[in-house]
């Protein structure tokens, strides 16, 4: 028995159908020279046994009664891998488009609590003859860095497969039976210890929060005051609805290693710059640029080096996304002040972040709360204090295979809420810079020009840097899909060489 963080549990009480809490990745499979028909059964071979020892993909919840606390993480045994493996044949042609659009369905359904939270979809069919990997796990069972970690006990660094136990059916089997008793006991004590451990530390968390306020009202702190103001109301910051849109782009690690490199400014600067470029043209194509620069909500990891639990150790800051400059230079610099003050201001107050608190009665009233906050459409009429959710998830920069299978490309996809329509995650794997765009349907009724415009505002950037900018040449506009996919039922410095280092800004 495993009991859960107020942070984790958080995620839980606020799902609702219209706001999934869950983060997924698709990936992209390139089959073993001379592999014919389907890559389903060797999928399952390999996959099956680790996901069953893995004791994360066993965890399933246990609810209190009344729910007066956080349910607990027990281990269910061996996981019905016919449930949670699932397949999917796209019809032909088979584009990138279909692709997406499918999974889009998938992201925007619900994880069934009564089994471990996750699932897989296999999904063949594509035109070019690869294999996509939809995975998708609850928000409430780890973050971004996490995600990363736990996939790197499911896939192989090399075509050869690692071995694995033969016995591993009877490995998992052994599930745990936990009676209502123990876990109400449990809870108890660890609200006691909660309620401990915020007295031991208010004095401490005044006093750094004292002084971040403090310097707030400096003249000094320009910076992080800029990141702090209300954003602009735009067509992102709306209530939703459970239909999702997913996009992916990918750009070369190395260029955007470069352009950090040049600018002298961060990795990170690079991504919210790209973002933010992109943020520009999609709102000048389609609503008009406001006056007012967005502001992003940026996760920021509180891991120690090698912490790799699975459980969520993060918060959020705020960052000035600079839209309303017009130049990309002066748009780039502007970024990497605001960026600049946000890491200060997390680095003076990361000692007194909470991932814990007490949460007794928290799955009641939270519930609640989520529920009444969409039935009241009141993200149409706040304004909003973000514009947009960004993440950087540093990801393995080694190919990774999948029965022997070469992963080529690896996009995250997170959540979205009410007020904040639009995510967008990007994972370093590899040789590439992969991004994953997911939006709420009333946000982003058609994502594929937002993912156009990722790959144009790179472009933007590279054109600055005479040693990099190529030719330019006309970039054409993917092709809408023929065919609308609704939501189904249910059936993870930089340097050309070397690998980057611990991200002070997102996770």
């Amino acid at each position: 028995m495993k009991t859960m963080s107020g942070l984790d549990a958080a995620f839980l009480h606020i799902e609702t159908p219209e706001t999934p809490m869950h983060i997924g990745a698709l990936i992209l499979l390139e089959k073993p020279a001379g592999h014919q028909g389907s890559f389903l059964p060797e999928i399952k071979r390999l996959l099956a046994p680790r996901l069953a020892l893995e004791p994360f993909f066993r965890a399933r919840l246990a609810t209190m009664p009344l729910g007066f606390a956080n349910p607990v993480w027990v281990d269910d045994g061996l996981p019905d891998l016919g449930y949670h493996i699932r397949h999917f044949y796209l019809s032909k042609p088979g584009t990138r488009a279909q692709l997406e659009e499918r999974v889009a369905a998938l992201h925007g359904t619900l994880l069934d609590r009564s089994r471990p939270l996750w699932e897989l979809t296999v999904i063949e069919g594509l035109q070019d003859g690869s294999v996509a990997l939809y995975f998708k796990v609850h928000h409430a069972t780890l973050d971004g860095a996490a995600g990363i970690a736990l996939a790197a006990s499911l896939f192989d660094r090399s075509a050869t497969p690692a071995a694995v136990p033969a016995n591993w059916r009877e490995l998992a089997e052994r599930g745990e039976q936990t009676g209502l008793v123990p876990r109400v006991q449990s809870a108890l004590s660890q609200t006691a210890g909660q309620y401990l451990k915020l007295v031991r530390h208010l004095p401490d968390a005044l006093g750094v929060l004292g002084g971040v306020f403090g310097s707030l009202t400096s003249k000094g702190e320009d910076g992080m005051r800029q990141n702090l103001g209300f954003g602009p109301r735009t067509v992102f910051n709306v209530p939703i609805s459970g239909t999702r849109h997913c996009a992916t782009a990918s750009l070369p690690l190395k260029s955007v290693v470069q352009l950090a490199q040049y600018f002298e400014v961060s990795f990170n600067d690079i991504v919210l710059a790209i973002c933010s470029g992109a943020l520009r043209q999609y709102l000048r194509d389609n609503d008009g640029i406001p006056r007012k620069p967005l502001i992003a909500t940026v996760p920021v990891s509180l891991r120690g080096a090698g912490d790799t639990k699975a459980t969520i150790q993060a918060t959020l800051t705020l960052v000035n996304l600079a839209t309303h400059i017009a130049d990309p230079r002066k748009r780039l610099q502007a970024i990497h002040g605001a960026a600049s003050a946000a890491v200060s201001l997390t680095r003076r107050a990361k000692s007194v972040m909470p991932t814990d608190f007490p949460s007794l009665g928290m799955p009641w009233w939270l519930g609640t709360l989520a529920k009444l906050y969409g039935a009241s459409k009141l993200a149409s009429k706040i304004p909003p204090i973000a514009n947009v959710a960004i993440s950087n998830v540093p990801g393995p920069q080694q190919p990774m295979y999948v029965a022997g299978a070469k992963i080529t490309g690896y996009w995250p996809l997170s959540l979205v809420e009410h007020g904040l329509g639009l995510n967008i995650t990007v994972i370093s794997y590899a040789d590439a810079l992969h991004v994953g765009l997911v939006a709420a349907d009333e946000a982003v009724p058609e994502i594929a020009p937002l993912a156009d415009a990722i790959v144009a505002a790179f472009d933007e950037l590279v054109q600055l840097v005479p040693v990099l900018a190529p030719p330019v040449a006309p970039r054409k506009r993917r092709s809408k899909p023929t065919v609308k996919v609704s939501p189904t039922p249910p059936t993870l410095q930089l340097s050309a060489d070397t690998p980057p280092p611990p991200s002070d800004l997102m996770h």
